[in-house]
């Protein structure tokens, strides 16, 4: 996927930081790191922040930076009315939101449980997939399903578990069983996967095998795999499957 064309007026630098964070954060939450996912959030805030007064000024700065008083910058940016109303109102009154996670919010929490790092990293992620698509919605001029399309596509889970060599995927540890290899190589691609592919990346000698691995995560709700041959996408519970892969938890 070409990121400059989903935002051609931006600077390279600040196109770069933008998926960036935004990538980082959503890998961190996958393996489990949720106070460096809550972390990155408040670094890719200022990003946005940064993008989203640029559009304001009609001039964008090469990197972004942080504002002295956060919150008032943002609360500043609702009376900007040459800017679309998703990103004046919505994204302006988020963007302090999800900020506050990242500076206010204790790690050391006891009790109860539910770790509340890992609910916060969760709205993090939430917030920040949300906060994308509204820019890319914007910035490329395409409707809230197609923004959340490319969204899902830019969610690629980075982790040591999967290679990756342009279009070549493989799950290094060979004792993987196949179901599992599935769900990573799924994972880690955002988008799409089709049978053929996940032929070729695990290497499997019989696809109608596979085929049948697949059609139990599908009846599992681990996967939407309705139509192998087109399109194949991880399901929340494939999602948490893949977390506790990647922490070496069993499933």
């Amino acid at each position: 996927m070409d990121i400059k064309a989903l935002f051609p007026d931006l600077p390279d630098g600040l196109r770069k930081e933008l998926f960036e964070e935004y990538g980082e954060l959503v890998s961190n939450f996958y393996e489990g790191r949720w106070r460096p996912a809550e972390l990155q959030a408040g670094r890719f805030c200022e990003v946005v922040y940064s993008v989203i007064s640029g559009r304001a000024s009609g001039s964008y700065p090469g990197h972004s930076s942080k504002p002295g008083n956060f919150v008032q910058a943002c609360k500043d940016l609702e009376s900007t009315t040459n800017l679309e109303r998703g990103l004046r109102i919505l994204a302006a009154r988020m963007l302090p939101a999800l900020y506050e996670i990242r500076n206010n919010r204790d790690v050391g929490h006891v009790g109860g449980d539910v770790d509340p790092n890992f609910m916060d990293s969760s709205y993090a992620v939430a917030s920040a997939s949300w906060l994308m698509a509204e820019l890319i919605r914007v910035f490329h001029s395409i409707n809230i399903a197609d923004a959340k399309r490319v969204v899902d596509n830019l969610t690629q889970i980075k982790t040591p578990a999967v290679w990756v060599d342009d279009d070549v995927r493989r799950v290094l540890d060979p004792n993987t069983k196949l179901s599992d290899q599935v769900l990573l190589l799924v994972a880690s691609h955002g988008g799409d996967v089709n049978i053929n592919q996940l032929v070729r990346w695990t290497e499997t000698s019989s696809k109608s095998y596979l085929k049948k691995v697949i059609t139990i995560l599908h009846k599992s709700r681990f996967i939407e795999a309705e139509h192998p041959e087109k399109g194949i996408k991880l399901l929340p519970a494939g999602a948490s499957a893949v977390r506790k892969l990647i922490r070496g938890d069993k499933i």
